[in-house]
């Protein structure tokens, strides 16, 4: 998306692969192999996936970190494949904040103002809009020392964003902090970020955090790109198992393709549905897989949906209960909205499970190929 910071840049990947050699057996080991994306100027996109996919190989290569084995790195313009980290304009948040501990939160943030010999005047100036930026006015002086985890990633951001970068990179930046401190920190992250205009790269292992933040996110797995869309994309229309069962909850059910013309249309255990999503892969005659969310799921009487099964927990979570049931499937999450108006199932009870078409998608059966996706 267009960005108003006249400083923002695009970042253009071109089939670009990185071969270590494992110090062990000596053999060559491709971490990334061959990928090709864009960062559009002013955009968030975050790189997910297991550990081990290539993410962070990416990152560091377009921080300057590590040379590419082949293929080219631009940002905005500029071929910066053989450039150095110091030259690249760009600025990395660290898993471990990387701060100094001899200086203060002002020190600290003023850090790299310094290094380009900025005036003093406007050194001081910039800290303190900074800080006011991520909520620290109030301990400019304080050793880094004396301050929580929270606070010390909000240090690490605004001394990467002060020198206003034309892409920042953030390298698991939440991966320390407590589950409600990410949660605040996410939204923080996206703010400034937005504010700013800076176009940035995220790398995480983090579903929520990925589908929180990022106007695009690229999965990987095996140093392949397996899909590239926005949130809403990736989670309700994956191109296969395993970016459906990475990025969130989702069941299986068997079936066979009857037919494809303007939807899918599918048998699952004797009863036909049609699916307005399905994978272009797929032909009619072939045995397939439903893909079904938690929120497209529903609980009745044994017998009256597809697959029965005993409830083993509910879990409560204010607008909503989770529902877990065991069926020949294995364990299938049912989220169910208003529960203070809707029939909760005691857990013991046998139940039937049903699918709503509409929420779906038809994908090639490759669960074997893709043991991640259970």
């Amino acid at each position: 998306m267009a960005s108003e910071n006249s400083n923002s840049k695009s970042v253009t990947f071109e089939n670009v692969t990185k071969i270590f050699k494992d110090p062990q057996s000596g053999q060559d080991v491709k971490a990334v192999g061959g990928v090709s994306f864009r960062l559009e100027p002013g955009e968030l996109v975050t790189l997910l996936g297991p550990s081990g996919c290539g993410k962070s190989t990416i990152l560091r290569m377009l921080s300057g970190f590590e040379q590419p084995t082949s293929g080219k790195i631009m940002i905005g313009d500029n071929d910066v494949t053989d450039i150095p980290p110091n030259k690249r304009d760009t600025a990395m948040v660290f898993q471990s904040y990387g701060l100094f501990p001899h200086m203060n939160v002002s020190e600290n943030v003023a850090y790299g103002l310094k290094l380009r010999k900025v005036k003093p005047q406007e050194i001081t100036k910039k800290v303190k809009r900074f800080l006011e930026m991520v909520g620290l006015s109030e301990m400019s002086k304080r050793p880094t020392s004396r301050l929580s985890g929270g606070q010390q990633q909000r240090v690490a951001l605004a001394r990467s964003l002060i020198v206003e970068p034309s892409v920042l990179l953030l390298d698991e930046p939440l991966s320390n902090l407590d589950a409600l401190l990410r949660e605040q920190m996410r939204v923080e992250i996206r703010r400034l970020q937005k504010s700013l205009g800076i176009t940035a790269m995220y790398v995480t292992h983090d579903r929520v955090e990925a589908m929180s933040l990022s106007d695009r996110i690229i999965v990987m797995r095996s140093g392949l790109i397996s899909q590239i869309g926005t949130p809403s994309e990736i989670y309700r229309d994956p191109v296969d198992t395993f970016v459906a069962g990475f990025v969130g909850k989702v069941a299986f059910f068997p079936c066979k393709v009857n037919a494809i013309d303007s939807e899918c249309h599918v048998e699952v255990k004797g009863k036909t549905f049609s699916t307005p999503r399905w994978s272009d892969k797929l032909k009619a005659g072939d045995t397939a897989l439903v893909m079904a969310r938690p929120e497209s799921l529903s609980i009745a009487e044994p017998g009256a949906g597809i697959e029965n099964g005993v409830v083993t927990a509910n879990i409560y979570l204010g607008s909503s209960v989770e529902t877990w049931v065991n069926t020949g499937l294995g364990n299938v999450l049912v989220q169910i909205d208003n529960p203070d108006v809707k029939k909760i199932w005691n857990e013991g009870e046998t139940v039937s499970l049903s699918f709503d078409p509409a929420l779906t998608k038809v994908l090639v059966d490759d669960l074997f190929a893709h043991p991640a996706a259970n």
